[in-house]
């Protein structure tokens, strides 16, 4: 076998994902399928269960959520008050270190307040932790889309930028 060949294997060994890895990534996928049931049964033990103790939870809305018994209460009065189908659709699963993943992917809320309401969407990002081999969510981060910027408008804010810089270096000579 030629050094292409051995460097050709080598590469692949470390881009395909390990079976270990790969087991994760539906462990994670799984989390987020619980966290979904059980906020739709308005479960709060089981959805207690899958957070950590110091978890957080930054909503769409801007509330902040600090710990697990406030992600808790939060999201049952959420539920409450936006009533409506969720889904959440992982796209990618990733893991920056070891028993860290992070999932992200979208999130949509359909029938929230009037039947005829076009669905909220959003994105949304997991956190999670593995201990003692099994996954709980340390962190979520709910996002709605902006509207694109404007052409004109990213030219302006880069304007501003470029016109504070030469006035950053007129007052330094």
């Amino acid at each position: 076998m030629n050094s292409v060949s051995v460097g050709l294997l080598i590469s692949l060994a470390f881009a395909l994902p390990a079976p270990a890895q790969m087991g994760d990534e539906a462990a994670v996928r799984e989390v987020v399928n619980r966290y979904v049931d059980a906020r739709d049964r308005s479960a709060g033990k089981s959805i207690e269960a899958l957070f950590t103790s110091d978890a957080d939870q930054l909503t769409s809305t801007g509330e902040w959520r600090k710990g697990r018994d406030e992600i808790v209460r939060g999201t049952l009065a959420s539920s409450k008050t936006n009533p409506g189908t969720r889904t959440i659709t992982i796209e990618t699963v990733r893991f920056p270190a070891p028993g860290v993943a992070i999932a992200d992917g979208r999130y949509e809320i359909a029938g929230a307040g009037q039947a005829a309401a076009a669905p909220r969407r959003m994105w949304t990002s997991f956190l999670m932790v593995r201990a003692q081999n099994t996954w709980r969510i340390a962190a979520i981060r709910n996002m709605l889309p902006a509207a694109p910027a404007a052409p004109g408008a990213a030219a302006s804010e880069e304007e501003r930028r470029a016109r504070g810089r030469a006035s950053a270096e007129r007052e330094t000579r």
